[in-house]
């Protein structure tokens, strides 16, 4: 049975959360504040934790970056939660290694559904701990970038996105399964947000991201 843990200082949403998780097979456990997570999270490691930006002790934001820097951590699914709409704060979220954002309100079956995705994803085959071509290499396991052996500084999504691409050389990534892979849901009517990552992970690898191409209509390949 997955181990889930809800992070969120609303005790309404908290209880519907929790009820509604339970009740879909999962092993849940709540918590109100940072405090109580962390205490929890040192004793016992869980599948997947659900977290509210919005929380009384500290910034669910903060708690994302500490989260990815510890190598105990990083890997975890996380699920964010808020009331924030602008697109400005998903990406926040996404690029500070959220797995999937979530905006309230929000159905029930929403949340079953985007949990369950991401539990299969994260369950998926071992990935292979260096990846390359030509001057580009990966490393999966210290989770860093090289070009011609010289460092390049991405963040986490643009990691996840050039890896992903570098897993598929030569074949073309549709717009909708690069959502669904690296932000493990489809913006609807918020593409740019591929778009902004992609220009930035082309500028971040100089000449090499002149690999990177543009298939009108449909996504991208890398080559």
């Amino acid at each position: 049975m997955f181990l889930i843990y809800i992070v969120e200082d609303d005790i309404n949403i908290r209880e519907i959360e929790t009820f509604s998780l339970k009740n879909s097979g999962y092993a849940v456990i709540d918590f109100g504040c940072a405090k109580d997570f962390y205490k929890e999270l040192s004793e016992k490691l869980p599948d997947l934790v659900i977290l509210d930006i919005m929380l009384p002790d500290e910034d669910g934001l903060e708690i994302l970056k500490k989260l990815r820097r510890n190598p105990e951590t990083k890997k975890l699914p996380i699920i964010m939660v808020t009331a924030k709409t602008t697109e400005i704060d998903k990406v926040k979220g996404l690029d500070s290694g959220a797995d999937d954002y979530i905006t309230k309100p929000f159905g029930v079956m929403e949340l079953i559904s985007r949990v369950k995705a991401l539990l299969r994803r994260s369950m998926n085959m071992e990935e292979d701990k260096i990846l390359s071509l030509g001057e580009l290499v990966i490393n999966n396991e210290k989770h860093t970038v090289s070009i011609y052996e010289k460092p390049c500084e991405l963040t986490y999504k643009e990691f996840e996105l050039l890896k992903l691409m570098l897993q598929n050389v030569g074949i073309v990534l549709s717009r909708d399964l690069i959502m669904e892979r690296i932000w493990g849901v489809d913006f609807e009517g918020e593409s740019r947000t591929l778009d902004m990552h992609i220009k930035t992970l082309r500028q971040k690898l100089g000449e090499s991201g002149k690999r990177i191409k543009t298939v009108r209509n449909v996504g991208y390949r890398l080559e």
